[in-house]
């Protein structure tokens, strides 16, 4: 049978390798030792002097034993990051936090979610509620990313701190110094009319969200596309919707609907969406309606979501194939919070063809 001090030692060991005494980083008086194993202080001296041969505990004099460093295999503390989208249940998000949340538990972190709704006071509610707490990083989806945003300088704020930022999906132009993952969202609005163009489309019109910066970047890429095709871009044929817009359509909101048809429509064959959530909606809608698609109209969209697979019609829509914004930006968060090389990249997309632009020419 062991000696007692020697199972004393055995069992102080396993508490600081356990980080029983971190806060204090220091054991208890050796008279406190002594009462709770029942034994003399000589024979807690003698476990401590084991514990000390080992390089865990140093005696001071006057100060008792101060723990030199934990197990070898103890964890290391986890790191908290602070994940900021607009929304985290609907669209896409889901798919793109289940990423970000994946790479970072991997990696030791603990995210924390938050939701602006694409509103700049939420955006600054959490902002400020950041910076009043210890935050190792942030992962971020711009607000409203299209307008000015009042809201730099708590940002700011952050990156004067040095807490490493990773906008993904939009980012802030005048936050200069921050990394972002974005879609080649001009690539995408030209490779989408292209396309069309070569089905036999010729009256191709649109559907932009006008305070995303993305709405912004396909829009563009839409009248490139139009005008390398040798093709007019007509306003009437053009429709620009914002964040309370969509919100009213997606509730149902009956004359906003039927504002968005008188304008939308126009005189089109095809139209050239802003993401597969509005998309279907004008699918749901169209088909009300007695339209046809892809007959009367074809639709095409971005981001391959599941909207594109499970609307009444399915979508033509651009992918990222194996890319995943959400782990991208996680990586590069991950990355720049470890000291790593950091550059600013924009996804590549991938045309996945569906019925609902179908046709021959």
């Amino acid at each position: 049978m062991a000696a007692k001090y020697q199972i004393i030692a055995d069992e102080l060991r396993v508490h600081i390798k356990a980080g029983k005494y971190a806060g204090a980083a220091v054991l208890p008086p050796e008279f406190a030792i002594a009462e709770e194993y029942r034994v003399s202080r000589q024979t807690v001296r003698q476990a401590l002097a084991v514990l000390s041969s080992e390089g865990l505990i140093e005696k001071r004099q006057g100060s008792g034993s101060h723990i030199l460093r934990a197990a070898p295999d103890a964890a290391p503390p986890r790191r908290s990051i602070a994940v900021i989208t607009t929304y985290i249940s609907d669209y896409i998000f889901p798919g793109i936090l289940r990423e970000v949340e994946t790479v970072l538990s991997q990696n030791d972190c603990t995210p924390s979610l938050f939701a602006t709704k694409n509103q700049v006071a939420n955006e600054r509610r959490i902002l400020a509620n950041l910076l009043s707490q210890p935050v190792d990083g942030v992962l971020v989806e711009a607000t409203k990313s299209a307008l000015p945003n009042p809201n730099l300088d708590l940002y700011q704020r952050l990156m004067d701190r040095g807490v490493p930022l990773v906008f993904f999906h939009g980012c802030y132009p005048k936050l200069s110094g921050a990394h972002f993952v974005m879609d080649n969202n001009f690539d995408g609005g030209c490779q989408l009319v292209r396309y069309l163009v070569g089905k036999g489309y010729t009256r191709i019109g649109g559907v932009f969200k006008s305070d995303d910066i993305q709405g912004h970047g396909r829009y563009a890429g839409y009248a490139s596309g139009l005008q390398e095709s040798g093709l007019a871009l007509k306003d009437q044929n053009v429709y620009w919707y914002n964040t309370e817009m969509r919100n009213g359509l997606m509730a149902g909101d009956e004359a906003l609907i039927r504002s968005f048809f008188q304008e939308a429509l126009g005189s089109v064959d095809s139209l050239v969406c802003y993401n597969d959530e509005i998309a279907n909606f004008l699918v749901l809608q169209l088909q009300k309606r007695g339209v046809r698609i892809p007959e009367d109209v074809a639709i095409v969209s971005f981001d391959n979501s599941r909207y594109s697979e499970l609307s009444p019609v399915p979508l033509t829509s651009l992918s990222h194939g194996g890319e995943n914004v959400g782990r991208t930006a996680a990586e590069m968060l991950l990355r720049q919070m470890n000291g790593g090389y950091c550059q600013s990249v924009r996804l590549p997309w991938k045309l996945v063809e569906r019925e609902s632009s179908r046709r021959e020419k």
